[in-house]
């Protein structure tokens, strides 16, 4: 289904950029001078896109502004919404699991995050744990964000990550590798004042 979409989406994106080429260079180049040919709406290098008459046209009918501006905001809407579902799928939906009889099982992406988050938690001196995976479905990359303990010794908490949770991780999906990125951050406790 995610490769559907990117498929989709590449697609769509080409296509609108492809048109939005062939009329930004088609204008430019009638500027420019160029012969224009018949079928363009554009007569010549002095001709405007739209005359005072079509810009004036509808300024003084009541339901002109809104409909524009209903338009407008949701063209802007449309766009924030397709630049958010790009962005959420930057999130790996699936691993392939190697089941040993060469036709592999799919994971989702999210159960393997959930079991890192739940390892990485329960890690001594993690106060929270917040992991999504990236890359490609047979080779992830997870990305890992701990609040640690202001006790806790940051290199002991990555290599008790590294050695417990990440091994685990891997080991349970059957994955040759499972690089990751780890940020750590300290937890910061209000002073208490002390009688």
């Amino acid at each position: 289904m995610t490769t559907m979409l990117r498929t989709v989406n590449r697609v769509v994106t080409g296509l609108v950029g492809l048109v939005l080429l062939a009329v930004g260079g088609a204008v430019l180049a009638v500027g420019l001078g160029a012969p224009s040919p018949a079928w363009w709406i554009h007569d010549g290098k002095r001709d405007v896109l739209l005359s005072a008459a079509e810009r004036t046209r509808w300024r003084d009918e009541t339901w002109w502004w809104p409909v524009v501006i209903a338009v407008l905001a949701l063209l802007v809407l449309l766009a924030l919404w397709w630049l958010i579902a790009d962005l959420r799928r930057r999130r790996l939906g699936e691993v392939l699991v190697d089941t040993g009889d060469g036709a592999g099982a799919l994971l989702r992406g999210r159960a393997l995050e959930g079991v890192l988050n739940g390892d990485a938690a329960r890690l001594d001196g993690v106060a929270q744990a917040h992991t999504h995976l990236k890359g490609r479905r047979h080779a992830p990359e997870a990305h890992v964000r701990l609040l640690l303990e202001p006790h806790v010794d940051p290199a002991d908490a990555l290599n008790h990550l590294t050695t417990q949770a990440l091994t685990h991780a891997r080991d349970s999906a059957a994955l040759k590798a499972l690089p990751a990125e780890v940020r750590l951050k300290t937890a910061k406790h209000a002073a208490e004042r002390v009688s």
